[in-house]
């Protein structure tokens, strides 16, 4: 009798693959045996899965139904027994991926999901992060900084090999130096052949008569470090500089983690920073400001005269081009942005005041 595998998995005739193997997953959730499902009906739906959600399948069953894969999706095309992706199943097929999904812990038990676990010799060294803090002009104009912590770094009496010096070392007998063994495991859905972690070598592939005294076979030791480090001109609050391979040291001579530097401004106590451009103030007299006159401004750059015209009042702001901060990446430099403030005397003596009101002022 033919099997409407659109009925066992819930879903229409016209129903896209993303749907049919979202029902898929809910309907091997709801019927997995290790859950209390019906075993049968477990398998019912893998077989249904296996023709709609291939293409070609799903085409040869629409035009001749079941009958057209001998009883199954394992019996056509050679499918029962071959090796997908480093594992066998004994008739029964599956994506490993979506098993891995459906079975959860019971999928990571049997390495489920494309043979992606990494042996502990590729485990790369962790990113670091730390804060950098920079006075006003260091970020201004850049400079080569020293900088000290501490983290992990390859152990310098073992060169990072785990081993003691003079050590014998050896290829793992249990793995023969592959770090990986496969054994094969009975499951509800026939025998599965599957790779794991060398429990002997734990990964290594590698066995040492004696470990290293010092960093206790890991490869790695914390301790306290020294680095140049090139700050950038124009760098500002908040922007990180990322220095490759001077995070901490990999186990087993893996490649190191990334440092970043998360920069952090001191206040100056005049100049104010607004991305590029420099913005200060500057006191004048109420003479200078109505009969006008040059001053002395102060910049990053220097000392440079600004001339007050006649008339200027308080609050009015002057630019003095590229007197700012060079741009990153050399794309320019900022501008400076002067605030002239009117300084009013809190009194004035008898003359003055005279002087004032036949001003008119």
């Amino acid at each position: 009798m033919s099997k409407d595998y659109y009925d066992l998995l819930g879903v229409s005739k016209s129903a896209s693959a993303d749907e049919i193997k979202t029902a898929f997953r809910k309907k091997a959730h709801e019927h997995h045996p290790d859950k209390g499902g019906d075993a049968e009906k477990f398998k019912e739906l893998n077989e249904a899965y296996q023709v709609l959600g291939n293409a070609e399948k799903r085409q040869r069953y629409d035009q001749f139904g079941s009958a057209a894969f001998s009883g199954g999706a394992g019996g056509a095309g050679g499918w029962g027994g071959q090796s997908y992706g480093g594992f066998q199943g004994g008739g029964i097929n599956m994506d490993f991926e979506d098993l891995g999904d459906i079975l959860g812990g019971f999928g990571d038990i049997f390495g489920f999901g494309g043979g992606r676990q990494s042996s502990k010799r590729e485990t790369r060294g962790r990113d670091m992060e730390m804060a950098l803090s920079l006075d006003f002009m260091e970020a201004a104009f850049g400079l080569e900084k020293e900088i000290s912590f501490s983290k992990n770094i390859t152990c310098d009496r073992c060169r990072g090999e785990g081993a003691e010096p003079g050590a014998k070392i050896e290829t793992c007998s249990t793995c023969r130096g592959s770090g990986r063994v496969t054994r094969v495991q009975r499951t509800i859905l026939g025998n599965i052949q599957a790779q794991s972690t060398c429990t002997t070598c734990d990964g290594e592939g590698k066995i040492y008569s004696q470990k290293c005294n010092k960093c206790h076979g890991s490869g790695v030791h914390h301790d306290s470090v020294k680095i140049k480090v090139r700050i950038p001109a124009g760098i500002n609050e908040g922007e990180s500089i990322r220095l490759s391979g001077q995070g901490e040291a990999g186990e087993k001579g893996a490649a190191a983690g990334d440092l970043y530097l998360r920069i952090k401004l001191q206040k100056h106590k005049k100049f104010v920073r607004d991305s590029y451009d420099v913005k200060t103030e500057e006191n004048i007299s109420i003479r200078q400001a109505i009969l006008g006159d040059k001053i002395d401004v102060e910049t990053i750059h220097g000392v440079f005269k600004l001339k007050i015209p006649e008339g200027t009042q308080s609050g009015t702001v002057f630019k003095l081009k590229e007197k700012g901060i060079t741009k990153l990446h050399n794309r320019g430099i900022g501008d400076q942005y002067i605030k002239i403030i009117v300084k009013i005397p809190s009194s004035v003596n008898k003359k003055q005041r005279q002087l004032l009101e036949e001003l008119g002022i």
